[in-house]
């Protein structure tokens, strides 16, 4: 087998560098670990970027992965931890010692430093956060401060503010010379005595100013801030909405606190948007890394509620037992009523849950998206009762009974597009999240109505 070859990538001219095979590496530092030579091992993945490494790590056995990354040594570049997935994180974190774990948290981000020790045990944390340096450690704490999902959780602590009074001079001198400023940055903070925000100046616009300028008569005064305690998906709509590259963060006082910026924002509109689309399946918050256990406690509890409603669909039928006995064509038909129904509820379902999230839904346009939904599925059901009934028609030749298909077929494709929107709104008007439980409902919404109106009017015409 041949091992990948790792080259630094700042060593590889940009037009010859290829796309990392984490394959081939997983591969080959499995075997070298197989080997029990963790040297090899370490060797294959030192230069990797830290979005690489993660890669190599997340498809590791887990207990091969705290090793590697202590054996890298001093080269390792702590960003690795923090491009981890959230359950690797903190296996990982786990079985990292304290030591390592303080170096990782001085070396990364304030943002970065809080998730990767945020779900250690507190005595953990403590020890961790004794040995990080004090104004390290003030920052982190802010950060672990305040809620999960936040605006200031997701902040960095580390940005550049400067009074409005001072020169376009003075504010280069000042980056030039303090030492202790973030590693990189695209935005000066104007903040008056009592840290509170003024305006804010983009490098662009302070490198293109005479030194002797005064930061109030160049700084931009339009803000757009953030509170630390809202949540960062409204953060993330903020962005969108204005086009931010960053955006500063402000606390109950007013006072500036920290910055969010785009990278960061943009893992969240992915984990915002994973998230939803886990809950429309009905499991949860899951990944590959959890373990059985924590799969099946995501996942069981829907399949119990979705047991419940099946059985209520089935009672539906039991109901029109004779009927179904008397004309077995109509068991071959049920099926056909249903999912067409199920299927068009899902659609609308899912355009409604994502309106919902993006905040494209609500009290104003609500009524109106509600009869669109309607009229569509009276359409589509025309459509299909159409097709249905010319196809029944040719199969059982039955005009009577394609009249019933045909009828069944427009009810249930108008209650789809109801319930696809009903349910979700109904949810969200309770502060509940649509997005896990509407799947079941409208599923059971649509099977029920289905199978009611195509037996029941087989009944009442064909028998």
């Amino acid at each position: 087998m041949t091992e990948p070859v790792v080259e630094n990538p700042d060593d590889v001219p940009a037009g010859e560098r290829q796309i990392f095979d984490s394959t081939a590496c997983v591969r080959a530092v499995s075997a070298a670990l197989d080997n029990n030579d963790i040297r090899s091992a370490a060797a294959l993945v030192r230069d990797l970027s830290a979005p690489d490494f993660a890669d190599v790590l997340e498809l590791l056995d887990p207990e091969d992965r705290a090793p590697l990354i202590q054996s890298v040594g001093k080269s390792l570049d702590f960003d690795v931890l923090s491009e981890l997935d959230e359950t690797v994180r903190d296996q990982v974190s786990e079985e990292l010692p304290n030591e390592f774990l303080a170096k990782a948290v001085a070396e990364l981000d304030s943002d970065d430093a809080a998730y990767l020790i945020e779900n250690l045990e507190e005595s953990d944390r403590e020890e961790i956060l004794e040995q990080v340096p004090s104004s390290d450690r003030a920052a982190l704490q802010r950060n672990l401060e305040y809620p999960e999902e936040t605006a200031g959780r997701l902040m960095l602590s580390d940005f550049v503010a400067v009074a409005p009074f001072w020169t376009v001079g003075q504010v280069i001198d000042y980056m030039r010379e303090t030492e202790d400023l973030p590693h990189t940055f695209s935005e000066i903070f104007v903040v008056d005595p009592k840290h509170r925000m003024v305006g804010a100046l983009s490098l662009s616009r302070l490198l293109r100013s005479q030194r002797g300028v005064k930061v109030e008569d160049i700084m931009d005064r339009d803000l757009h801030t953030v509170r630390a305690t809202e949540d960062q998906e409204e953060v993330a709509r903020e962005f969108q909405r204005h086009d931010l590259m960053s955006a500063p963060v402000v606390d109950d006082s007013d006072r500036l606190v920290g910055v969010v910026t785009v990278d960061d924002v943009v893992d969240v509109i992915q984990d915002e948007a994973e998230e939803d689309m886990k809950a429309l399946a009905g499991i949860g918050d899951e990944t590959l890394a959890d373990s059985v256990a924590e799969t099946l406690k995501s996942r069981a509890p829907w399949l119990v509620v979705n047991l419940a409603t099946a059985i209520l669909a089935s009672w539906v039928i039991a109901l029109f037992d004779a009927t179904i006995e008397q004309m077995v064509a109509l068991a071959v038909l049920m099926p056909i009523v249903a999912s067409m129904g199920g299927n068009a509820g899902t659609q609308t379902m899912t355009v409604t849950v994502r309106a919902l999230a993006t905040n494209k839904i609500g009290r104003v346009n609500a009524p109106r998206i509600v009869t669109r939904e309607a009229l569509v599925g009276l359409a589509n059901g025309f459509i299909f009762a159409l097709i249905m009934s010319t196809v029944v028609y040719i199969w059982f030749g039955s005009d009577t009974l394609g009249l019933v298909i045909a009828a069944a077929m427009v009810i249930n494709m108008i209650a789809a597009g109801v319930a696809g929107i009903l349910i979700p709104l109904a949810m969200d008007y309770l502060e509940l999240d649509p997005a896990p439980a509407s799947g079941v409902f409208v599923t059971t919404v649509t099977d029920v109505v289905g199978f009611f109106a195509f037996l029941g009017l087989a009944a009442l015409f064909l028998l």
